[in-house]
């Protein structure tokens, strides 16, 4: 699990760093929140670990910008604000919880493996498609950053055969027999129906292998 962390108190960075380290985590640290802003639009994590009151850019506005481009990363904040005006924004901006300083490590990592237990419990629901994309099996839904995108069920059902198959060309002829039902319809329908449901994807997760089929390969998250 790759956290985070976000903290200019060095002497508490170090701790938390240390502590984290120890429990198996890859822990990324940052003393200013404009650097850890840059940072996290090249590159992915599974959990952010936010101060508050921070150089450059405060957490809060920090994760306020991230929502700007979409990325909706678990957010735990670690703050001395017991402003309630404070901890009230730092949820509405999307924190998934707020651990007010001091606090035993101890603490820090019960509500870091909570947090990890609800990513797993996640991942076995989803398959991941894309770094905003996701099928939710269980409930036959698409989502996009966390949102149920509509498609039509025909268009749901080849994002879904697809993502069943990920890694592996899927022939038009193997489309035609498992969405279509076998139904006698030509290459071009199924081809038209294929770029109407590109168009409609936020993110081109779909490739087509000219002259062969259509493929999902498997996401792979930045280091």
């Amino acid at each position: 699990m790759k956290i985070l962390l976000l903290e200019d108190e060095l002497m508490l960075q170090t701790s938390i760093n240390e502590y984290l380290n120890d429990m198996g985590y890859i822990v990324s640290v940052f003393s200013d929140g404009l650097l850890a802003l840059n940072h996290l639009e090249e590159n992915e994590y599974d959990l952010l670990l936010l101060d508050i009151n921070v150089p450059t850019l405060d957490g809060l506005k920090l994760v306020s910008k991230l929502k700007e481009s979409n990325n909706c990363t678990p957010t735990i904040f670690i703050s001395a604000n017991t402003d309630i005006s404070i901890i009230s924004e730092a949820f509405d901006v999307g924190a998934i919880d707020y651990l007010k300083k001091p606090f035993h490590l101890k603490e820090l990592a019960i509500r870091i493996q909570k947090e990890m237990d609800n990513i797993q419990k996640i991942r076995i629901k989803h398959i991941t498609l894309s770094k905003r994309y996701s099928l939710f099996v269980d409930e036959n839904s698409l989502y996009f950053n966390r949102e149920i995108q509509q498609l039509t069920n025909k268009k749901f059902q080849i994002v879904k055969y697809l993502a069943q198959n990920i890694g592996t060309i899927i022939t038009i002829d193997t489309l035609r027999i498992y969405v279509w039902d076998n139904e006698p319809i030509g290459d071009a329908t199924i081809r038209a129906e294929m770029s109407r449901l590109k168009k409609e994807l936020k993110e081109d997760f779909i490739k087509n292998v000219k002259g062969v089929g259509y493929t999902i390969e498997r996401y792979i998250p930045k280091a």
